[in-house]
């Protein structure tokens, strides 16, 4: 007699893991890269806010079958506390997150009133900060404490804990004009302490990370597009720096601080302008590996959301340093990075939307690994 079948739907919650929050982190990015193209029209406008409203229910989705999980299968979802991969993936949750909180600003206003659009992205926002900080001190903790880890199994999957705080500063700054004086200048300084929780570590991980390319090559294939994750908290970096230089200057004139205001926004400017150029080494070293994997033969997973995200917030850096530069260098290159982020994501939702249909992407490896107190005990007999 043949054991029971189980239902679908709860192999699909049994399985599932926060790295489908990546589908929202790249979906989100790229609807508000859209908005912010030189040549943005109504018709880019439209597609960016449909693109922002999928988002929002593929989050609430996401989230709901997560918390299922947590609650129905317990015992196996906290073992990915235990995983030196998949629990870098917390970190896409509020990165996820954040994308809505700027479309609520850059889309809001079309279908709600302003004040409840802005109050909306306000209240999101301290949620959002709240998580950022949570992932970026736990996963750590958790890789110091409980997981296993070498310098040759590094990849750059290990920034994405790290990068969710610099993601929230970066809406800080979207947010801030939006703000009355009173509740702008926390924001503002909330904004630059969370830049300062992410991006230096960040920075050292990347230095960290050409060492293992250099000792130990290339990842497998099928980490393959985690290449491209360095472009995130370089290009996350370089949009916080514009957009709180932008904010400081009236933000801190009006509490008597307009010296300060200036030299903020000119350390944005040069700050971001060096970290774009940082990013540009490592986006051409980005496209080298992938060109090399995808001749290797490089199979589909939910990983290829990789080539999304960091492109978009590089882009998006691109983009407002066209802005406030006036250099028409970044204004091309802007519109050339949006068309490429456009491009990869049709061809990985098209993948994704596949591999979900029939199911293949729905797959924990926490729980077909060993425990670790069990492999302890293997280890000790």
């Amino acid at each position: 007699m043949s054991p029971p079948r189980s239902h679908p739907l709860v192999d699909t919650v049994r399985a599932f893991t926060p790295n489908w929050f990546t589908v929202t982190m790249g979906t989100g990015a790229l609807a508000l890269a859209l908005n912010q193209l030189p040549f943005a029209h109504a018709g880019l406008h439209a597609a960016g806010r449909t693109l922002w409203a999928a988002n929002i229910g593929l989050f609430a989705t996401f989230t709901l079958l997560y918390a299922l999980r947590w609650i129905c299968f317990f015992d196996g979802a906290r073992r990915i506390v235990h995983h030196p991969v998949m629990s870098m993936f917390f970190g896409a949750v509020p990165m996820g997150l954040a994308t809505i909180v700027n479309g609520f600003l850059a889309f809001g206003p079309d279908w709600l009133a302003p004040d409840t659009a802005i109050g909306i992205a306000r209240t999101l926002w301290w949620v959002d900060m709240g998580l950022s900080l949570l992932c970026g001190v736990l996963v750590p903790y958790w890789m110091f404490t409980r997981q296993a880890h070498s310098l040759e199994k590094m990849t750059a999957v290990w920034l994405l804990p790290i990068v969710a705080s610099e993601v929230a500063a970066a809406s800080a700054g979207l947010l801030v004009p939006h703000l009355p004086p009173a509740q702008a200048f926390p924001v503002l300084m909330l904004g630059y302490v969370l830049w300062a929780c992410s991006v230096p570590l960040a920075l050292s991980l990347l230095v960290v990370l050409v060492l293992r390319l250099i000792l130990h090559k290339l990842p497998d294939r099928e980490m393959g597009a985690s290449a491209w994750l360095a472009l995130g908290p370089i290009g996350t970096g370089a949009l916080g720096l514009v957009l709180l230089g932008e904010d400081a200057r009236p933000v801190l004139a009006a509490r008597g601080l307009a010296g300060v205001g200036d030299v903020a926004f000119g350390l944005g400017v040069l700050g971001a302008t060096m970290l774009w150029g940082y990013g540009a080494w490592w986006l051409t070293l980005a496209a080298l590996k992938t060109v090399r994997y995808l001749r290797e033969g490089m199979a589909f997973n939910l990983g290829w959301w990789g080539f999304t995200f960091p492109l978009a917030v590089y882009a998006l850096a691109t983009l407002a340093l066209a802005r406030v530069t006036q250099f028409e260098l970044f204004a091309v290159a802007g519109t050339v990075l949006v068309a490429g982020l456009t491009g990869f994501w049709v061809v990985v939702a098209t993948r994704t939307a596949q591999g979900a249909a029939d199911r293949r992407l729905f797959y924990a490896p926490c729980l077909h690994t060993p425990h670790p107190r069990a492999q302890f005990q293997a280890d000790a007999v």
